[in-house]
Formats: structure tokens, sequence, C-alpha cells
């Protein structure tokens, strides 16, 4: 029996938004393994289950959604259970017991035809030690897939030529594996997994074979690629720098469990054990933190038609220094000074009286990126929606309060 789930540790998507769930999977090797599972055995450790019955623990009750265009990362030590999970979420290893369900279909009921035609439409993966075949150049490597799949010739080579481009290996088609450097090798990889349009995207520590330098530029490649195609993607590392900087959502996991299933800053800010928290000792709070995470709701919000008279008046009444303009459409304009709009013609609109002092940034731009400009400035800042919506303005306190609180943590 699997315990109660843990609804906390679940997605916090809508429904229709979730292309994968997971529910109670359990992996375990030797004798009977689904003995395990007995209430008598629940809250014991893999070393326990060991001794008394023999059975290694892979996978412990482990349960939880990834959203469509979302980037999953599986974190863990090694012995974790993070390689044989990616694993069995394709059932490259069969699971003792749970469900796997993609798009509402629990693929742990297909047969073996079922299974080879959801691998060949649905999924990718590219590996921690590239996977290509040296035989094979790099055009070649990136076709393979969509050969396996049948497709016709010329869409064979549109498509893979499509996939080279995409990460900038146009002109080494017909480079070997053994002439590339391993991040170009990875390139291929990911070539050839794009190149087949899966619906989900698997990647299990693919840059941790890399040089630091590479990995970092794989990563950022990583990020474009998503910015631009928004693929599902469950990503596995024993990395923390690398689960903050690509993760939309980060899943811990503890000899097989799932010890904390949450959004990148809150596995910083709030670590749900002792576990967690030595994972996150030295990441300072603004390496995860974003504009839109810490702006605040705006003091005042006039219209781009308001007078300069009535401005100053609404402004004075409350004694809020600054003003945020949107237009009718809700759209931001840009924000004004009292100050100014006081010495202004009474009759002026504000939208001629906009501050050049008072910028904007979009609610995703990572907080650090954000401090400079407002150390030197002491003005705040408007934060903005990808529809250029105001939803918050950033004020130079709270800059002061982190800076504060991260020399009270050094």
């Amino acid at each position: 029996m699997t315990e109660a789930l843990d609804k906390s540790a679940l997605a916090d998507s809508n429904t229709e938004d979730v292309v994968m769930t997971v529910r109670g999977l359990w992996k375990v090797y030797g004798e009977n393994p689904t003995r395990v599972m007995e209430p008598e055995h629940a809250g014991k450790s893999k070393d326990e289950i060991l001794e008394e019955l023999g059975n290694v623990v892979a996978l412990q009750d482990v349960s939880f959604d990834v959203a469509s265009g979302q980037t999953l990362v599986v974190m863990g030590l090694s012995g974790s259970g993070k390689s044989t999970l990616v694993r069995c979420l394709i059932r490259l290893i069969e699971p003792v017991a749970g469900e796997i369900k993609v798009e509402g279909e629990d693929i742990l009921q297909y047969t073996e035809k079922e299974l080879g035609q959801f691998h060949r439409s649905k999924t990718a993966m590219v590996f921690q030690h590239f996977g290509l075949m040296p035989h094979r150049n790099v055009e070649s490597n990136v076709r393979w897939g969509l050969e396996v799949r049948g497709l016709p010739h010329d869409q064979v080579v549109e498509k893979s030529a499509q996939a080279i481009s995409q990460v900038g290996l146009t002109g080494w088609e017909n480079a070997y594996p053994r002439e590339l450097s391993g991040g170009m090798q990875q390139r291929v990889g990911l070539a050839r997994a794009l190149a087949v349009d899966p619906d989900i995207l698997l990647m299990d520590e693919p840059f941790s074979g890399l040089d630091p330098l590479i990995r970092t530029q794989m990563q950022d490649e990583l990020l474009r690629l998503q910015g631009e195609l928004h693929k599902t993607i469950v990503f596995i590392t024993h990395d923390l720098n690398e689960a903050l900087k690509v993760g939309d959502r980060i899943v811990i996991m503890r000899d097989g469990r799932v010890i904390q299933n949450s959004v990148p800053k809150d596995i910083v800010l709030n670590p749900s054990d002792d576990y967690v928290a030595e994972f996150t000792r030295n990441v300072q709070a603004a390496e995860v933190l974003t504009a839109g995470t810490v702006a605040t709701a705006p003091r005042m919000i006039v219209g781009s038609d308001a007078s300069a008279e009535d401005v100053t008046k609404k402004m004075e009444e409350s004694k809020t220094p600054v003003a945020y303009v949107v237009a009718s459409d809700g759209k931001y304009v840009g924000a004004v000074e009292r100050e100014f709009v006081a010495s202004s013609e009474p009759s002026s609109s504000v939208k001629g009286l906009i501050s050049r002092d008072i910028t904007s940034v979009d609610e995703h731009t990572p907080f650090k990126a954000v401090l400079p400009s407002m150390i030197v400035d002491h003005n705040p800042m408007a934060v903005v929606d990808e529809s250029e919506t105001l939803i918050g303005e950033i004020l130079p306190e709270t800059v002061a309060k982190q800076l504060a609180d991260e020399l009270l943590e050094a």
C-alpha cells in the first residue's frame, strides 16, 4: 500500500495544462518486491528494508505533475533515484507499482507495440554521454530518429537541417563525433532529440560531463531554445545551481523519495527539511528571486488621460511620490513624479510628463540584475508582465532590506 498522496508536492498548474502525471511510483529490486509497500514497512529507510527483506528500493511512492511547456528538474545526489525515475517515465525500466499518465493515458498499461509507438511519437531523450553513433556524421546522427519513424526523405532532410540550425551547428553536418568537442557532441544529441519534435524531452544529466565553461554555455543554449520552442522537459541533475538556473520547478529526491517539490525560490527560501537546507545554505536569495517575486502592489495608478492638476491632488493627499500611468487597455505607459507634475501646467495630460528616471522591468528578470541600477538611482521600479501590463513596483527599501539580509547571512 502507498502512503497518502501529499497534495502540496504536486505541480500548481491547471489540470488541463498537465502533460504528465506520476502517482505512487515504486521501483524495488529483489524477490517479491511489492511486499516492501505493505503498511508495516512504511517509513523505513532503504538500509532498513535491505537488511530486513533483502530488497533494494530505488523509488518509493513518487508522485508529481509536469505541466505543458514546463522544465521540471529532478535533483539529488548519487543513489537518490533520479536516473532510475527518468527511465521509469518511459519504461526503459519497469516500475513495480504506480501510474504514469501522459495526456491522460497510463503508459504502464501499454502493450509492447503501443509502447514502441509512444517512444517514437511522444518522447526523446538526451543522454549524459551523448549517445552518438561514431560511424555517422552530424547530419546522419540527427537524421536517425526521423528515419526510425519512417518519414519521407524530404521531411527527414528538412527537419534535420532545421534542428542542426537550432543548436548552432550549421556548417558541421559532415563532421564525425570524434572531430567535435564535448559541447558540440552534446549539441548533436540535443539536435537529434529536437528533430523528432517530441511532446516530452527527457534529459539525464546532459551537461555533467562537460567543462564548467562549456556547461554554462549549454545551459544558456537550453534556455534560449526553451524560450523559442516551449517544450515539456524533465531534466535530471545533481547540481543545485544548474537546477535553479534551468528549472521552472524542482523535485528534490533522497533515497528514492520526493523530499520537496517547489518552484526554485521556495527551495532556497523555504527548504522542507535539514537535508534541503544543507543543499541551499550557500545560495544567496538574490540568485533565485525575480522582480515579480519581490514586487509590491503599486501605490498609485492613474489613467493616461488624467490631468496634472487631478494627479497632483491625489498624490499630495496620499503623500505618494510616484504614480504609475496606464493606458485604457491596461498597458503600462510610464511613471510620473509628484514634484514635476505639481510644477506643470494644471491642464497638461500626465502622458506627456513621464519621468525618464523611473524605469520598468519584466517580472521574470532576476532580482540580482535589478539591484545595481536601484542601488545607484534610489528610485522605485515598475514591474510588468509579458503583455506590458503593470503588476507591481519594487521599492528602494526592498532592495535595502535584501542587501541587509545578504550581509547578515554572509
